[in-house]
């Protein structure tokens, strides 16, 4: 996007229509077009940025007090989720916290009490579809005064968005953030008999709350390691809309993953903004993230998975860790952003080609059937050519399997977002291109190297495109495509690899088991 044609925000920052209902120190109530706001906190980019030396608590309390567990009796619920796993495991939060106070997930928009979005504020894509879906939802409150609508999520932690919100979409009730999710019984409580809006977003993070009920579904789960990212990428919001870096005890995280296994989940990934730093924030003990797999590789659950690694924390002790194999998985996601050492030092990600490359390497030597993914941002302000080829030769160099790739957009509150972009459009739509064909190059040469072989896949349902076929995972994280019956979803079984495609692979179901390949 050029600089000249970024969003403008100021408009939404006047307040001069509005009139002042009561205040005082807990909280401040306004009247905004005839809706009445009840502010008990909203965002603050200069807040989101600081890294307090305050300790962070570790609280084990209930989150639904008793007065509250019925208030949804007989009603029914939405969660709408945007962006990344974080996001997801927050919505299984949510939906715990939901069917606590007594309300039933439904998917008929017309049946709903209460709808979430649960937002993103990665890309600005991600927030035009929420604003597009608001306006859906407007006719719905219409019709249906008593439907609760609420935002939140991380772009309810961005101090335009709150106020764009306030002054256009008044007809939303709720607007928190992802440091008190854990209010959200109060908060609907609140908006129920008030009959206001109520905006409770914290700009700091708080305390880490354990004990909070979550509905998983399916056979995989989440679990949450550590909270916020101290990195300050100049072209990330998440440092401001997470917070600092937290980690939750070892014992707590260990405690849950048992707690899955026992209840028979075939697979856990270990969340974090930067999984890579778990423990470094602990005062009391000397504790890794290379600790905590060492310790989970030992519990019965049959597969472990992480996201996201940062490759300046990506540390010798976690290599060896992992080279041990089990239920330790041979895929690793290792964002990269840019193979030029010049738009890495611009984007403040503090490692350089040559010492992503050596890591890379060393990941390999280690787990020689490893398969890297990556994250490759294109078009970032002052990306040259010659700088952009830099990031293709590092995609041939590492040979991922998979990549995330995207068209640089700036995020309103970054230092990248004051930067001159001045790399055009259709040059960004021609890299991400070039890009996207040599990622795709790469993924079927892997792909087509399991021809033949025989791997394990862990199935999880029916193909999108069609429901006579049977999609799942092998260890790598390679998505499986054979016929098979239904009821083997849930299960692991074992697929002759037959036909590789670019984006899957086709197999045939093994009826008597073999060694797998892999």
């Amino acid at each position: 996007m050029a600089k000249d044609s970024k969003k403008d925000y100021s408009q939404y920052f006047d307040f001069s229509d509005a009139k002042v209902i009561s205040q005082d120190e807990f909280s401040k109530k306004i009247r905004i077009r005839g809706r009445e706001i009840n502010i008990k906190s909203e965002p603050n980019h200069r807040q989101e940025k600081q890294r307090g030396k305050e300790d962070v608590q570790v609280l084990y309390e209930n989150a639904v007090p008793d007065e509250l567990k019925n208030i949804g009796k007989g009603k029914h619920y939405i969660v709408y989720t945007y962006g990344c796993q974080m996001n997801e495991h927050d919505s299984e939060t949510i939906k715990g916290l939901l069917e606590s106070m007594g309300y039933q997930a439904t998917e008929n928009r017309k049946e709903a009490d209460i709808i979430l979005l649960n937002t993103c504020a990665i890309r600005e894509n991600a927030e035009d579809k929420v604003f597009g879906e608001l306006g859906h939802l407007k006719t719905l409150k219409l019709e249906r005064p008593g439907l609760l609508l609420g935002v939140c999520g991380c772009m309810s932690q961005e101090e335009g968005v709150v106020n764009r919100i306030m002054q256009k979409h008044g007809f939303v009730d709720m607007i928190f953030g992802t440091h008190n999710v854990h209010r959200l019984p109060h908060l609907i409580q609140e908006a129920l008999f008030s009959k206001e809006m109520v905006v409770e977003v914290w700009s700091k993070e708080g305390d880490i709350i354990e004990n909070l009920p979550k509905k998983r579904e399916g056979m995989r789960g989440w679990v949450n390691i550590m909270y916020g990212c101290d990195k300050f990428c100049t072209y990330c919001i998440v440092p401001f809309t997470r917070g600092k870096e937290r980690s939750r005890r070892p014992e707590d995280v260990i405690a849950e993953v048992r707690d899955l296994a026992r209840q028979g989940f075939k697979e856990i990934t270990l969340l974090g903004q930067n999984v890579n730093a778990y423990g470094k924030d602990f005062t009391d003990l000397n504790y890794s993230f290379g600790d905590l797999m060492d310790a989970i590789r030992q519990i019965d659950i049959p597969r472990v998975r992480f996201t996201t690694s940062h490759p300046r924390d990506f540390d010798d002790q976690l290599i060896e860790v992992l080279a041990k194999g089990g239920n330790l998985v041979e895929h690793i996601h290792l964002p990269v952003q840019s193979g030029s050492s010049e738009v890495l030092k611009r984007m403040s990600r503090k490692y350089n080609r040559e010492h992503y490359l050596k890591l890379a390497d060393k990941i390999k030597k280690a787990i020689p059937d490893v398969v890297l993914t990556t994250d490759i941002i294109v078009g970032f302000p002052g990306e040259t050519e010659e700088q952009f080829e830099d990031t293709l030769s590092l995609v041939r160099e590492v040979g991922y399997d998979f990549a995330y790739t995207f068209i640089y957009s700036p995020r309103e509150g970054t230092p990248a977002a004051v930067m001159e972009d001045n790399v055009p459009m259709e040059v960004k739509k021609e890299r991400l291109k070039r890009l996207n064909e040599t990622i795709n190059e790469y993924s079927h040469r892997s792909n087509e190297e399991q021809r033949g072989k025989i791997v394990e896949v862990l199935v999880e349902g029916e193909s999108k495109r069609n429901s006579e076929v049977l999609a799942g995972r092998t260890r790598s994280n390679k998505l499986v495509h054979f016929e098979g019956p239904k009821d083997l979803i849930g299960t692991f079984v074992q697929v002759e690899i037959t036909d590789p495609m670019t984006f899957y692979i086709r197999g045939n179901l093994l009826s008597e088991p073999v060694a797998a390949n892999q």
